[in-house]
């Protein structure tokens, strides 16, 4: 068992960058992708802006629960998500590639594969340059990523997107939070879809206890679990569940972080 201290984070907000209008962008060819691994991989239409600087600023902690990127594994290659992709945060985890198209003016050739990790928020006191407000679906990249698919001058893109398996480094990591009336726990790193739809807790002296999503991907119960060994049950969005079993051990802490040692 690999255990880490880490710390608390807090839930912040990216800002879009929105320099410039672009033309709508046209309808893309009706092309199916074939499932995998239960995902849907069909293209589809957005748009996508920066956020932050050239060194990842402003995308850090954000709306998702995660806390240092870096550390956590996620680097710069990110996104904050628009209301009908956020998914009231049931999407953070999940893995994109995004390609620019349709402007040849400012789109660069190839692609970018990112994990959605905070959620860009609508605005509804404008009425132009609101590209997060539903029901359009965009992707506010960190600027090295969006740097890749197209010049910096453009602001705003026309992109197209799919969902991809998350493919990361050694296993699913768990991050506790809370007291011991309220333990709160946040799974990163996580492969295959990449986002949680469904997580359960067992104590040593319990059976497996639903818990309930708070807000990103933290979940939490009110049972009082302090002084037990703990195991976690997860299941991601493609309905795979995989069992993380002795996980803690009786003396676990507050704001340590555990290695499930597995991943999807």
């Amino acid at each position: 068992m690999i255990l880490m201290a880490t710390w608390f984070v807090s839930m912040s907000y990216g800002h879009r960058a929105m320099i410039s209008d672009v033309a709508e962008a046209p309808g893309i060819d009706d092309v199916v992708g074939s499932p995998t691994n239960g995902l849907d991989t069909s293209w589809y239409d957005a748009r996508a802006t920066f956020y932050g600087d050239i060194h990842g600023g402003e995308t850090q902690q954000g709306a998702c629960g995660y806390g240092d990127l870096f550390r956590q594994g996620y680097g710069l290659a990110t996104a904050a998500l628009s209301t009908a992709l956020f998914n009231e945060g049931y999407t953070c985890g999940a893995c994109y590639e995004i390609m620019c198209a349709n402007n040849p003016q400012w789109c660069l050739p190839g692609s970018i594969k990112i994990t959605a990790t905070n959620f860009c928020p609508p605005n509804y006191t404008k009425t132009v340059g609101v590209w997060c407000n539903p029901p359009q679906k965009h992707f506010d990249l960190s600027l090295p990523m969006f740097l890749k698919i197209a010049q910096y001058k453009a602001g705003v893109v026309p992109v197209r997107y799919r969902r991809i398996p998350c493919v990361k480094t050694g296993g699913v990591k768990f991050e506790t939070k809370g007291n011991p009336y309220f333990i709160m726990i946040l799974p990163y790193n996580v492969g295959g879809a990449g986002d949680i739809k469904f997580v359960q807790v067992k104590g040593n002296k319990t059976g497996w206890i639903t818990m309930t999503k708070n807000w990103g991907q933290n979940w939490t119960t009110g049972v009082n679990l302090t002084g037990q060994g703990i195991s976690l049950r997860v299941t991601t969005s493609d309905g795979i569940t995989k069992d993380f079993m002795n996980l803690m051990p009786k003396n676990w802490g507050f704001g340590q972080t555990f290695d499930g040692k597995i991943n999807f």
